[in-house]
């Protein structure tokens, strides 16, 4: 396996220190500590601000993080962004980079969801979050400068497991009409039986054995089981018509690179419009990793072209 893996991106593995999701408290703390060492440049053109927003009954409150040009002499599109972190891991602060190339190349407004996390919160908790940060983001988009009809979503792997979820419970309650969603390498099938969850073990940022116990911790424990609904994992929905258009990747070596693959297949079954990038020798979150390999800075500027491509094509999606 080690051998598929492309150059620039194995020699990480060998000091990049294995999750531990036994611990999942000491390993938010480490992540956190790990983050306040690097120091994270702020675009001088761009403003980053915190807000509390409502939040769902069960959570009146939920913090948003804004990124947004200092400067707009127009609306702006606006995009919904989901961290990620197999839905017990994570901070909007972790993306901040990502979130500000989104505001700078790909022309748009962005706000990112500080949801809440399993074990403590499972499914439907951090979903409700985010379904109550797109419904605050649609009702407050004047004031943002931003075109309500104009609104996208995007996470990665469990954010982009979360965003395909509030894509379909948008559309379903008749929420926030979206026109464009960006899963990538989105955690959607709780079964953990793929070919490709099953082939990937061992360090390889995200494995078979983390998948499990991130899923067990989401679901409480009836992962695998008949009961998962599809707004808890993508992969259980059997209607995917009118989803907006959709962009998403995966890296070969990801276990999530077969759950991508059908969830492409049923979303063009099903007559949404995609955009699929599979990245050969990838493992999963390579971009985030090891950015400055080739092959991530092509994957970054794929899907940041296309959030531009995308927001500002100004067609309407077809009315539900």
């Amino acid at each position: 396996m080690k051998n598929r893996i492309d150059p620039e991106l194995r020699e990480v593995l060998d000091i990049f220190p294995p999750l531990d999701l036994d611990n999942v408290e000491a390993t938010r703390q480490f992540m956190h500590e790990m983050s306040q060492s690097i120091e994270t440049p702020v675009d001088p053109s761009l403003s980053i601000s915190n807000r509390m927003i409502q939040g769902p009954a069960d959570n009146p409150s939920v913090r948003v993080r804004i990124y947004e040009p200092k400067e707009k002499t127009e609306l702006l599109p606006g995009l919904l962004w989901i961290h990620g972190g197999g839905y017990v891991l994570g901070v909007p602060e972790g993306d901040d980079v990502l979130c500000q190339r989104f505001v700078t190349e790909g022309k748009c407004t962005v706000v990112s969801v500080d949801y809440r996390l399993a074990p403590e919160n499972p499914y439907p908790a951090g979903l409700e979050d985010c379904y109550s940060a797109l419904q605050w983001f649609s009702e407050n988009a004047a004031d943002l400068g931003v075109d309500p009809s104009c609104i996208g979503v995007a996470g990665a792997s469990a954010g982009g497991g979360l965003t395909a979820a509030l894509s379909l419970l948008a559309r379903d309650r008749k929420g926030p009409e979206l026109c464009f969603q960006m899963p990538l390498y989105p955690m959607i099938d709780d079964r953990n039986n793929t070919p490709s969850s099953l082939e990937i073990t061992g360090n390889m940022i995200w494995n078979h054995d983390l998948n499990q116990k991130g899923w067990s911790m989401y679901l409480n424990g009836i992962n695998g089981t008949e009961n998962v609904p599809a707004y808890a994992a993508a992969s259980r929905a059997t209607d995917l018509s009118g989803l907006p258009y959709t962009y998403t990747c995966v890296g070969q070596l990801d276990p999530f690179r077969d759950e991508t693959l059908s969830y492409v297949q049923k979303l063009c079954q099903a007559g949404v419009d995609v955009e699929f990038h599979l990245y050969p020798g990838c493992y999963h979150g390579f971009e985030g990793v090891v950015p400055q390999a080739g092959i991530s800075q092509r994957a970054l500027a794929e899907y940041i072209g296309a959030v531009k491509h995308v927001l500002h094509r100004q067609q309407p999606v077809e009315k539900r």
